[in-house]
Order: C-alpha cells, then structure tokens, then sequence
C-alpha cells in the first residue's frame, strides 16, 4: 500500500493522469482483497468520474517509440496460468523466492524501516532460463512484464539511445509493472570499452540515472548472457545478483518430464536404469541447456507423429540428442554405435533407423 501512495503523491506532483489512475486503481485492488471493499469502491468510483471523460484509453496504453524508425521500443508481457515454473537448483530457486517475497512485502518493510532496491541481475548462458525466471516472478508478483525491445531502443540517431532509454523508464514508472531489460550488455558496456563509440558510451551514465530514480518503489529486472562486459558502476545497481546456469543431473530429470507434458509415453520411462542412462547421457555433452533439451524433446515428438508410433521412448530421445550435437556426423555407424554404447538393443536399433539386425552386427563388429 505504501508503493501505491507514493506512486499517486508522485503522478499527482508531475501532473502524470495515467500514472495517478494506474496507481490508483491498484490501490483499490489491493484494498478490496484486503477486506476494504468500501473505501475500494469509493477510489474506482472517484476515478471514473475523473478519468472517464478526460483519460482515453490511448493515453493509457499508448507504448513509447522510435523517433528514427517508429517501432515500439517496449512490448507487454501478461502472464498467464500457463507460464511454466522455472526449474533450478534449490538455493537459486529459494534466492528467486525471496527476492518475490521481498517485492510482495515491500510494505512492511518500509514500515520498519528497511529500504531496498527492488533490482534484479540475472546473468548466464543463453537458453539457461533466464526470461523463464522473469516472466515467473511478474506471474507470481502479478503484475505484467515490460521488456524493453532492443532492436528498436538502440537508435542510430544521435542522443537518441539515452532519449528511448528515459521513454521505457517513464513508461514503466507511469503503471504498476516490472520492467525487463533483456540483453542488458546491449546498452550496459563497461565505459573502458575501447572499441565503442563516445556516444554510446555516454548510454551508460543515462542507464544508471534512470536505474537510480526508477528502482526505489519500482521493480527492475536486468539479464544478460555476457556478465564480463557489464560496466562496474551496474553491479552496484542490483540488490540482488544471481546466476542462472546449466541444469545439474536433477535438474535434467525434471526438464526432461516437464516438456514431455502429458505426451504419451512407453514404459522406459519409469525403468530407472534407462532414465539415467538418458541423463547421463545428455550430461556427457557439455552446454546443454533448458532449451536444448525442449528442442530436442520437441523433435522426437514430432518423429513419434511422422513415423505413426504409439508413444515416445528414452531410446527416441537418445536418437535425437546425439542428432542435435553432431549435425556435422549423422553417419548409421556412428548413429548405431551410439545407441548400442547407450544400452539400446539391436533389435530396437533396428526399428528405429530401418536396418536390418544383419547390418546392425556388421557395423558394430567392425567397430570392435
């Protein structure tokens, strides 16, 4: 409730409507699940009589652009039911999990006293979750997620840059949101950067400033798959920083289960000797991410389709692995080698890439 007041004493003093009515009707929101549906009633009535007539509903959701290009520099995320859980290793799970507590209880503690950055750096290698975990943290704060487009932000124009970086700020700061700057390296170089350019190194100093006045009573969400190139002065930015990296032997298990879904599947997926071997076997490939593993489950299916199988097997799932990490060597030797060092049987071999048992023996004996 806090957050709210300040947000409409602060629209209220820049003469911001869309800020003031945003904020407003949050507050009402917030006060009707709280049991006040009175006084809730009495806010959303004011704001219709206010805003009805002199607030459109253009101003209200108008997004900022390019002055060069004229593309919309920030889309709208809603989160949806359907928004997966990120699947992590248990301490940055929990550090996920407090920094969604923090954001939720800001109120209490700024009434103790305690005032926190709502700021979160999230760093690591592509496809290892990182818009995963933001886009679970505005389901589970409730609030929709702005992300900054960067493709249309960077502006060729002079001076533009910084003036698109203050758009999507005062764009976030006018409705309760968290705003999400993916690709953060794009505008967040380290200013000793010898191969860039004076202007877009003046971009920095015009992040931080708007990443000073934003972040008090707002949420700041930042990701980046090239920590090493942060300028110094960002770190400090953050209240809390964590690392999203590739998923462990448990992590597998369960990414494996989560985009397989409900598509039906054979019985070796409950042999416990079959599952590991699976695991291990995408573990004995070093960088396999989350999305690898969606893409390669992805592809099996659609082979399970193609091919009018019943259901989707781990040997399934081996076949398109090894396909994925060696596109440069899809020979049928290495292919049956593989399968038959990964425990699938000649006979199941032999179905699956349409030899003969015959064929199969010669490859592998040859091989020994």
């Amino acid at each position: 409730m806090y957050t709210e007041l300040l947000r409409i004493i602060e629209g209220g003093l820049q003469k911001d409507s869309p800020k003031v009515y945003n904020y407003s009707k949050m507050l009402a929101e917030k006060m009707n699940r709280d049991g006040e549906s009175r006084m809730a009633k009495m806010i959303m009535d004011l704001l219709d009589k206010r805003y009805s007539s002199s607030l459109t509903l253009d101003e209200l959701s108008s997004k900022p652009v390019d002055a060069e290009s004229r593309m919309s520099i920030v889309d709208v995320y809603l989160p949806s039911e359907k928004d997966i859980k990120p699947i992590l290793p248990e301490l940055t799970a929990a550090k996920v999990n407090d920094f969604i507590n923090m954001v939720k209880r800001q109120g209490d503690l700024f009434s103790l006293g305690v005032d926190l950055n709502n700021t979160l750096l999230l760093y690591g290698a592509p496809g290892c979750g990182k818009s995963t975990v933001a886009k679970y943290i505005a389901k589970e704060i409730g609030l929709p997620l702005v992300i900054a487009r960067l493709d249309a932000l960077v502006s060729s124009l002079l001076g533009s840059t910084s003036k698109n970086i203050r758009k999507v700020f005062d764009y976030a700061c006018s409705r309760p949101c968290i705003l999400f700057l993916d690709e953060f390296d794009a505008i967040a170089k380290a200013r000793d950067d010898q191969h860039e350019l004076g202007e877009l190194k003046r971009v920095i100093n015009s992040l931080l400033q708007n990443i000073d006045s934003f972040s008090n009573t707002n949420v700041l969400i930042a990701a980046t798959n090239h920590a090493d190139l942060l300028d110094k002065a960002v770190w400090r930015r953050f209240h809390t920083i964590l690392e999203i990296g590739l998923p462990r032997e448990k992590q597998m298990s369960d990414l494996l289960r989560l985009f397989i879904g409900d598509f039906k599947t054979t019985d070796s997926f409950a042999d416990e000797k079959k599952m590991s071997k699976l695991v291990k076997a995408i573990t004995n490939y070093s960088g396999v991410t989350p999305a690898d593993i969606q893409t390669i489950v992805n592809n099996a299916k659609v082979q399970v389709v193609l091919n009018d199988n019943k259901a989707l097997s781990t040997e399934d799932l081996l076949l398109q692995l090894y396909l994925f990490k060696n596109h440069d060597n899809d020979s049928v030797e290495y292919i049956v080698k593989y399968l038959n060092d990964n425990g699938v049987s000649q006979s199941v071999i032999s179905e699956m890439i349409n030899l003969s048992i015959r064929q199969i023996k010669n490859i592998l004996n040859k091989e020994n």
